[in-house]
């Protein structure tokens, strides 16, 4: 059962802070530049011809001649749908005429594309019309459909215009035609790459159609029915798109029922989108089984299998989870995307269970991984995001060749560029909730808040680098209205003050709850003081080592800070952590860290009979998503100490 739910994007107004700077980076900058790359205009970028695909498709069904064919990858269409849905979310925030323009031209086009029994996509549409539906293991025609459900969804709540929403309905109900069919072969049928579920849910509610939500509701279920799904459909066509083995039911989590499942395991993006699906259908439909296995797939990530950054998966090996622990630094994959999906994941559980347990790691994920994911100046892209890069072997060495000491334009696969926008312009729904008497502040964003319940709530704060909250009570809709407000759990010490006076309030699972009243004015003070953090024995690869927080960010040191080397440096644990004064020119402004600690003094030998020296030194370390924004340098998260 859901206890409250995300806001509506349109009742949150961004005023001023770090959020709205990046919110305002993305309409200015990133937006503009992605469209750019999918039109194929960008300088230098890869190629992308995603527009010219949707194009060829509509002259394909018109029987024109198509001159340059379908160029990309099977799932190019998606790059387009989250470029539409982030769009979406910043015209809610900063209406642009403009752009609203071009993001309506775009849909036109993508119309064009459809057939008229509702089927959508380029890939097939241009090449193999003959094949569709034929390669759902590899094909990613549902992994497409999807993301352009959600940018239908988001892009009809923005503007109130249903044409996207229209075509995509057509889509669904040809889909629900297809898969619904108990006769069929594919009844059995299951995604390769999840998606399609958890945005069959976003129609449902937007929609109302029972069909959608009876859909999605099927794929989960019937996922790992059969584990051998995709082997079946195998060995009924004569092609593939990657030849890829169709048996390794972890990778791609059919190898047991959903219910049954208790480690998150195979592809950590493909993971956490089903987990996410799961977690949205078991709040809709009061399902305790559905949710007692989001508990353990939970517990499994963030217990066993994340790491400090909120990154996850730990292998380029299928980009997934590898095993319990196995959380290895140089060589670590942490997709954006994965951590984008870890977030949509927490979201909906704190939707069944308001838990600082949940926003904590979404907070994590998103001030970390999720920020360094993209360049400071919103124009490259991190795809993988290590927590230890030594150029000269990072991209170099068979076994580092994806951990890049530097971003990139774009990629070929490029899933992670467009996702970073729609969820930095969809923030708030993320840092906000409600319920009919509650209004819930899982992360703290500046600006005003006018919930559905009747409350008006305005934040103002300098988060991440400041810490205090202040949250001003505008209107509130009756006497027993109340505001629950997240207590990180790094933080060691808060407090609470109403009307300049001591809180009352009741804390419960990390969350304070205050009742509120028109006029009233509460400021949360949090604890602004570094930390050192200790990883479990468990972990072989970070045995004997430390890592330094502040608030919500994890630090790391580059050698452009330290000496050109920081492979020979160590904390002192026993010495101090001195805040540095924000620095606004420095990588956008950050509050650097100065650490006292040793640097290691040693002979040349590749290896040597006598003991290092240890000399006295400070160490100077900046946040982690800032890192790689200053050229080719050495960075590490984690470092020895003594």
């Amino acid at each position: 059962m859901k206890i409250q739910n995300q806001i509506n994007l349109k009742s949150f107004s961004s005023q001023d802070g770090f959020i709205s700077n990046y919110q305002k980076l993305i309409k200015d900058v990133v937006l503009p530049y992605q469209y750019q790359v999918l039109n194929d205009n960008a300088e230098g970028a890869e190629k992308s011809h995603v527009i010219k695909n949707f194009i060829n498709a509509g002259k394909a069904l018109l029987n024109l001649d198509v001159d340059d064919g379908f160029y990309g990858m099977v799932f190019q269409d998606s790059d387009a749908a989250k470029w539409l849905e982030a769009v979406a979310y910043s015209l809610v925030v900063f209406p642009d005429k403009e752009l609203e323009k071009i993001a309506d031209d775009l849909i036109c086009i993508i119309k064009n594309a459809q057939d008229k029994d509702g089927y959508l996509n380029t890939y097939y549409t241009i090449k193999d019309s003959d094949k569709r539906w034929t390669n759902l293991h590899e094909g990613h025609e549902l992994y497409c459909a999807g993301h352009m459900m959600e940018a239908a969804c988001a892009y009809y709540e923005a503007t109130g215009k249903d044409t996207l929403l229209e075509v995509m309905e057509k889509n669904a109900e040809h889909i629900f035609s297809v898969f619904m069919n108990k006769d069929s072969f594919l009844f059995q049928a299951y995604p390769g790459h999840p998606e399609v579920e958890l945005a069959l849910l976003k129609m449902y509610k937007t929609t109302k159609n029972k069909h959608f939500l009876e859909l999605a509701e099927h794929f989960i279920n019937v996922r790992g029915e059969n584990p051998h799904f995709f082997a079946d459909e195998k060995a009924k066509r004569t092609w593939s798109v990657w030849n890829s083995i169709p048996d390794n039911g972890e990778y791609a989590q059919n190898a047991k029922p959903v219910r049954e499942q208790s480690d998150a395991t195979g592809h950590s993006v493909r993971a956490v989108y089903l987990y996410d699906s799961m977690a949205d259908l078991a709040g809709l439909t009061d399902d305790e089984e559905l949710k007692n296995a989001c508990k353990r797939l939970w517990h499994s990530i963030t217990q066993k299998r994340m790491y400090i950054t909120g990154g996850i998966g730990s292998t380029v090996h299928g980009e997934a989870f590898s095993v319990d622990y196995d959380l290895p630094n140089d060589t670590a994959y942490c997709e954006t995307c994965a951590s984008i999906g870890l977030m949509f994941f927490a979201s909906k559980m704190l939707e069944m269970d308001v838990n600082n347990e949940y926003a904590d790691v979404m907070e994590k994920a998103f001030y970390n991984t999720v920020l360094a994911g993209m360049q400071l100046d919103g124009k490259k892209f991190f795809y993988v995001n290590p927590l230890e890069i030594i150029p000269g072997i990072a991209g170099v060495a068979q076994t580092h060749k994806h951990d890049l000491p530097q971003r990139p334009q774009w990629y070929a696969c490029a899933c992670c560029p467009p996702n970073v926008a729609r969820l930095i312009s969809s923030f708030a729904q993320y840092a906000y909730g409600e319920n009919d008497k509650t209004s819930f502040c899982h992360l703290y964003a500046d600006g005003k808040i006018n919930f559905n319940n009747g409350n008006q709530i305005v934040c103002k704060t300098k988060y991440p680098y400041e810490f205090d909250v202040k949250f001003e009570v505008c209107d509130v809709k009756n006497q027993n209205s109340e505001f629950a407000i997240r207590i990180p759990s790094w933080s060691k010490k808060f407090t609470i003050t109403k009307n300049g006076k001591k809180g009352t309030y009741e804390l419960k699972n990390g969350y304070a709850y205050i009742s509120i009243c028109k006029g009233d004015e509460i400021l949360l003070k949090l604890d602004s003081n570094p930390y050192f953090v200790y990883p479990s024995t468990k972990i072989p690869d970070l045995s004997g080592n430390v890592a330094i927080c502040r608030g919500p960010l994890v630090y790391c040191m580059e050698s452009v800070d330290n000496y050109e080397d920081i492979l020979s440096l160590c904390v002192n644990t026993n010495g101090k952590i001195k805040v540095l004064p924000f620095e606004q020119d420095l990588l956008s402004g950050t509050t650097p860290l100065l650490i006292d600690g040793y640097k290691i003094i040693q002979d040349e030998d590749l290896y040597s009979f006598e003991k290092p020296k240890f000399i006295k030194t400070k160490i100077k370390a900046v946040p982690y998503y800032t890192w790689g924004n200053r050229g080719i340098n050495q960075m590490k998260v984690w470092f020895s100490y003594k």
